[in-house]
């Protein structure tokens, strides 16, 4: 490896955005390199790196917004954003770092937007705007801290630029998605995005989203736990009303994806094909967490009514990652965010056609995750408990009653494929948090527990 591939073995796995903690690196490679600034021996320089970390035999590709100054021309605040030092293109000792940090770099990255300059050297990156659409330069960019896997600048109150981290070849779900939707009350407007050609692939690969930004909006984790830790301290709370508005623009953005983009129907036997899915899923989570093993028959029951399923499912191109924290919400209403999916999973299966239903389990899930991870630090009180759970139920029938009224399935009427993807994505929590959150586990082990002591519904 080269002296900046070995630095940036080192750093990766520091970034909350990098997706393999805990395995170690083999090797890194320098796959791409495309300069979008080169501002001469003494200033900053920008480059944008796509980077093969190789793991276990497996490899992926991150993108790295790489700056670099002259070790004495680095400002202090920068320091912590330092990646080391090292010859970059056969130059003189330079400083490398996450140029997301640099205000002087963030502000470049917006104006190439407004039709200064649109690529890189070889016109390897491209930056485009939607037609009609007019960005302004508004100076540095401000880094959004709390997100997991992607880095965000946030321009003024007018933009947000996404820069997606873990990279796939082709166009990310998150710019087709939005576009699609484009004109909606219920998502941020696009702007333009950052594309690039990777070695091997023909079609362009996003590295960017521009939108508009969502000002004095309230999170939808925080807004419903905040509610749930009031409950909890014996005060009343309620926070039902939202979360019907919530399942109704829900079902909104739904019916404008069916709109905008192809449909199709599951078949039965395509539905017993997802089921298999879901079981092998299943046992390979209860050999890894003993605690699921006794509650794996009733769960197994839920996917066998689901591969009985004798009518065709509608499905369609859907959220694919939806919780608490995908939504905000401003005074206007409730508003959708990140549209991609999982970023661990390639393109071509995140843009694989699946049922609404799915969403609406993952907001349920989540409702049960609002609920219980307050008590996740708590000495086990039945009556917090009990709250708690009270809370999570009357959530998720305010959210399915304004799913249904927004023109949605109706869920209490598809309880068979809502109860088998609301297992499915309970068992994915339950290996997410044995390998990386073990005092979680017993948020979704409990919910599965309470499911499945459940009678079943048919429906």
């Amino acid at each position: 490896m080269s002296q900046l591939e070995e630095l940036l073995a080192v750093w990766l796995p520091r970034q909350r955005w990098f997706s393999g903690k805990g395995i170690p690196i083999q090797r890194v490679r320098i796959e791409s390199r495309y300069t979008l600034v080169s501002a001469g021996p003494g200033g900053p320089d920008l480059n944008v790196l796509v980077v093969q970390a190789g793991q276990r035999g497996l490899s992926s590709r991150y993108q790295v917004l790489l700056g670099s100054r002259p070790p004495r021309s680095l400002p202090p605040d920068l320091a912590r954003a330092a990646i080391g030092v090292c010859q970059v293109s056969g130059s003189r000792p330079r400083v490398v770092y996450d140029a997301a940090h640099d205000p002087q770099l963030t502000a470049l990255l917006l104006e190439r937007f407004t039709g200064g300059g649109d690529r890189d050297r070889r016109g390897r990156v491209r930056f485009r705007t939607l037609p009609g659409t007019t960005v302004e330069a508004l100076g540095p960019g401000r880094l959004l801290t709390g997100e997991q896997s992607n880095t965000s600048l946030v321009y003024g109150r007018d933009y947000v630029l996404k820069t997606f981290r873990r990279l796939w070849p082709g166009r990310n779900p998150d710019l087709e998605l939005n576009v699609a939707l484009s004109g909606s009350p219920y998502v941020a407007r696009p702007c333009g995005w950052i594309e690039a050609d990777l070695s091997g692939h023909s079609a362009p690969t996003t590295l960017a989203l521009l939108q508009t930004f969502v000002p004095d909006a309230q999170d939808g984790w925080v807004m419903a736990t905040a509610n749930v830790r009031t409950l909890l301290d014996g005060a009343d709370a309620d926070f039902s009303e939202e979360s019907a508005r919530l399942g109704h623009t829900t079902a909104k953005v739904h019916s404008s994806l069916a709109t905008a983009l192809p449909t199709d129907v599951l078949s039965p036997s395509a539905a017993s094909e997802l089921a298999d899915t879901m079981v092998e899923r299943l046992a390979m989570a209860s050999a890894e967490v003993p605690e699921l093993a006794e509650h794996a028959p009733r769960v197994m029951e839920a996917y066998a009514d689901l591969a009985r399923l004798d009518q065709p499912l509608p499905i369609q191109r859907v959220h694919g990652d939806y919780h608490l924290g995908q939504v905000i919400r401003p005074e206007s209403g409730w508003v959708l965010l990140d549209f991609e999916g999982e970023p661990t999973v390639p393109v071509r299966e995140r843009q694989r056609l699946s049922s609404p239903l799915r969403d609406v389990a993952g907001m349920l899930r989540s409702f049960d995750y609002a609920a219980g991870f307050l008590l996740v630090e708590q000495d086990d009180d039945p009556d917090l408990a009990w709250a708690a759970r009270d809370w999570a139920r009357r959530n998720r029938e305010a959210f399915c009653r304004g799913y249904a009224d927004g023109g949605g399935a109706d869920p209490d009427k598809h309880l068979t494929v809502l109860r088998a993807f609301e297992f499915d994505k309970a068992v994915y929590e339950v290996l997410y948090e044995a390998r990386n959150r073990p005092n979680w586990l017993r948020v979704p082990l409990e919910s599965i527990a309470t499911a499945a002591g459940a009678p079943r519904v048919p429906g």
